[in-house]
Parts: C-alpha cells; structure tokens; sequence
C-alpha cells in the first residue's frame, strides 16, 4: 500500500508539475494585487480538482462506452506519458504566455492545461482503474491528488518568495528532474500493459 501511495503521488506530482504551475502563475499574476493573485490561486486549484475529480468519476465510463479498453487506455497512456516527461526535461523552462485578456486566467491557462494537464487527466484514469484497485485505493488515490492540488495552491500563494529563494535555474532543474522519474514512470505503465516484466527479467538474469 506504502509503495502505490509513493508512486501515486510521484506520478500525480509529475503531471500537475506544482513547481512548473508556480512559475507560470507567477508570471501570469506579476501585475496583479495580493488580493486578485490570491482568488486566481484558488478559483484555478477549484476549476483543476472539478475537472480531475470528474476524470476519476466518469473517465473510465465514458471509455468503456468508446469500447476502448484499460490495456489500450494504460499503453497509449503510458507512451503519452513518456513524451510529457520528455516534454518537461527538454523545455525552454519559459513561463510567458499569451492570454486574451477577456479569458479568465484562472480557468485558462492555469487551471487547465497548466494544472489538470492531459497528462494528469490520464494519470488519474489509470491509478484508478476499477479492474485493478479497489474502492479503498481508488479513494485514497483521490486524496493524494488533492494533497497534490493543495502543495500546488500554496506554492501558488507562496510563489514570490519560493523563487525569490531558489530562482528560476532552481525551478527549471526540479522540473527537469520531475521530468526524468515521469518518463520512468510511464516506461513502468508500458511494461505492466505488455505483461512484459517476466520476459525483461529473464533477458537480465
């Protein structure tokens, strides 16, 4: 139980990327007052913990009903994944994006994608996967990700004085190295979907 809460969070910690959303907040909020900072920090984290929420209660429905089964869902899932920690380590670590300014901000682009990004949405479909884990599980990868989603809110609230400490190299190596164990991770999803690991263990004895 121990090992699935650890995996669980590093995967969900991965996809969310708290550090990452950080950064972009802070950029996004520069010309903002503590107070309209504030509200966006927790209007985005309430919009992000709705739509993932949803992906845990309807996601794997909605897939059944496309006729596409968990293995498709877990392998496509796990090479989609790999390219988002490909993504995090290679990026230019830029937070500057453009947004109409009659977009709420809140909603795009912090709270999706930058937050309930394609990667977490598929993250939490398969962490909670009703073939393989039980309600208990299920529910307990739940609360994981909203401690997740709570470490995100108050980095957001904190974000002037965390990168006042590490500063934006400090930032753009933690995302870079989040990048790496999720790439390791969905490796882990591609193998458990091929029922590989018996064969890969008998190449290395």
């Amino acid at each position: 139980m121990l090992d699935k809460l650890l995996q669980d969070f590093m995967i969900l910690w991965a996809t969310i990327d708290p550090i990452g959303t950080m950064a972009l907040f802070t950029g996004l909020t520069a010309k903002m007052t503590v107070e309209a900072r504030r509200k966006t920090a927790f209007k985005a984290i309430a919009y992000a913990s709705l739509v993932l929420i949803g992906s845990i209660g309807i996601g794997q429905i909605l897939l059944t009903s496309m006729g596409i089964s968990l293995l498709s869902f877990q392998l496509s899932g796990g090479i989609i994944l790999f390219l988002f920690g490909l993504q995090m380590v290679f990026s230019s670590g830029s937070s500057e994006v453009e947004v109409d300014a009659e977009h709420d901000i809140a909603v795009f682009p912090l709270a999706i994608p930058a937050t309930a990004t394609p990667g977490a949405i598929l993250a939490v479909i398969l962490l909670t996967d009703n073939h393989a884990h039980t309600i208990t599980e299920q529910v307990t990868t739940g609360l994981v990700m909203l401690s997740v989603l709570l470490i995100t809110l108050i980095f957001m609230l904190l974000s002037g004085k965390i990168l006042n400490v590490i500063g934006t190299g400090g930032a753009s190596i933690l995302v870079r190295i989040m990048g790496m164990i999720l790439a390791a991770l969905s490796v882990e999803f591609i193998i458990e979907a091929l029922k590989a690991e018996g064969w890969i263990t008998a190449i290395t004895l």
